[in-house]
């Protein structure tokens, strides 16, 4: 364990040759190393000059995706058949036929845990690698990246696609942006409907104002110093903030175009299928073509699947198998899978982290509605692109799929993970007084 001040910094098993240098590179005069370790560094550190985060917000099962039970009880394996993928010996159901033929291009983590089992309460987990009491709230780990990386350009750094800022029906999770680095290191909100038009409410406050109407700076300045500042809760300084990145984002044509899903070819758009997540993660690859550092595509704001106002969640406490085989898996399915091909294509993917997961899994053991509740202790993740060694599965879970059978994988070792690929090192997550005590996830390298 290293402890730079009272920040503490680890690997997953000691100090491994490759952390080793990394560390070295970080401090060459402490540890007496010559130039080898800042070339090493140098060559790693910051390969992900994009991140994109699938936020599963409900969180899905894990028995009925990605680590099937075949020979369980009926109580625990539920209706769907194992399939085969690319990955020698390694089962997904049957849900996913796409992704099983792809497995050869992403890494699964099956040995993921949560120590919370409330909705927000493990959002806030999920997203910060801490939980949301005692306060003060720690940073999204968009936060940080964004917050290391600063505002370059007129796009901000860091985004929200999606409805709104997760939550459940009585409330959003509290570790959904800046946190202890403050506000401006918030998210950037947009939603894409499934036809792929986009909004951002930052501009509903200018009646009728849409990115592809603006084509004149005198007339959108002078439209946004006639709103009352009063129209903004959160107050002056907020509101200033709100201002200027929405300010920025309209009068560049640049900007404007990586909201423009019309410029994408029928072909491209259709791969991602017609769905709100299908084109939200296409905006996602757009805004990594404009060098945006770090992109959240929310599944849903809310987290319910059957709830009136809701919008399909992952929370399947009924219907849990009527929903995955009828809507959810078939849009994530096709959605990822859309999504690595494309970043592929467009040689893209080498540099752009893709990460999905939700908060916790689901009860091994049907319940009473046949379905499946909330469970932290075992869950799955994937991990795809940026250095990211592709077709592993790390970790292992028992017999029905209640614990790990291997160390598991809090959300903190998550965020050290994806912050270290995006270049915020050890010495920079201590200098802003984040992830303290992460490690890296090395069996992903």
């Amino acid at each position: 364990m290293l402890d730079i001040g009272s920040f503490r910094a680890r690997n997953c098993g000691g100090l491994s040759r490759r952390s080793f240098l990394r560390l070295g590179a970080s401090a060459p005069v402490a540890l007496g190393l010559s130039g080898l370790g800042s070339e090493v560094l140098a060559a790693e550190a910051g390969r992900a000059k994009s991140v994109i985060l699938l936020w599963l917000w409900g969180a899905p099962s894990h028995l009925d995706t990605f680590d099937p039970k075949p020979k369980a009880p009926a109580e625990y394996r539920g209706p769907f058949s194992p399939i085969a993928t690319r990955t020698p010996g390694v089962q997904f159901s049957e849900l996913m036929p796409r992704m099983a033929q792809q497995s050869d291009r992403f890494s699964l983590i099956r040995s993921n845990v949560s120590s919370d089992g409330g909705h927000p309460g493990a959002g806030t987990v999920g997203l910060t690698g801490f939980k949301e009491f005692p306060e003060p709230v720690q940073p999204n780990f968009g936060s940080i990246v964004s917050k290391s990386r600063g505002h370059r350009g007129k796009l901000p750094p860091f985004f929200y696609v999606g409805r709104g800022i997760p939550r459940d029906l009585p409330r959003r999770i509290k570790g959904y942006g800046g946190g202890t680095l403050g506000k401006t290191s918030d998210p950037f909100l947009v939603s894409c409907s499934d036809v792929g038009r986009v909004e951002i409410p930052a501009l509903k406050l200018l009646d009728g104002l849409t990115p592809n109407r603006v084509t004149d700076r005198k007339s959108l300045l002078s439209q946004l110093d006639g709103v009352p500042v009063a129209l903004d809760n959160a107050g002056f300084a907020d509101w200033d903030r709100t201002y200027q990145l929405a300010y920025g984002l309209l009068t560049t044509p640049s900007s404007r175009k990586a909201f423009d899903l019309t410029e994408e070819s029928p072909t491209t758009r259709a791969s991602y299928g017609q769905t709100t997540f299908g084109q939200s993660c296409l905006l996602a690859r757009r805004l990594v073509e404009n060098h945006v550092p770090y992109i959240q595509v929310n599944w849903s704001e809310y987290v319910e699947a059957m709830s009136p106002g809701c919008d399909f969640g992952w929370d399947t406490h009924i219907y849990n198998f009527e929903l995955l085989q009828d809507r959810h898996c078939p849009i994530f399915d096709r959605a990822f899978t859309a999504l690595l091909d494309d970043l592929d294509q467009r040689g893209l993917l080498d540099e752009t982290l893709v990460v999905a997961m939700g908060e916790f899994g689901r009860t091994p053991r049907i319940n009473k509605r046949a379905s499946r509740d909330h469970w932290p202790r075992c869950y799955f993740s994937i991990w795809a692109g940026a250095g990211v060694e592709p077709g592993r599965v790390i970790g292992a879970s028992d017999k029905f799929g209640e614990d790990p059978t291997t160390g598991p994988i809090p959300p903190l070792m998550v965020g050290t993970t994806i912050t270290e690929l995006a270049g915020v090192d050890t010495a920079k997550r201590a200098e802003m007084k984040v992830l303290d005590g992460g490690r890296v996830i090395d069996e992903l390298f």
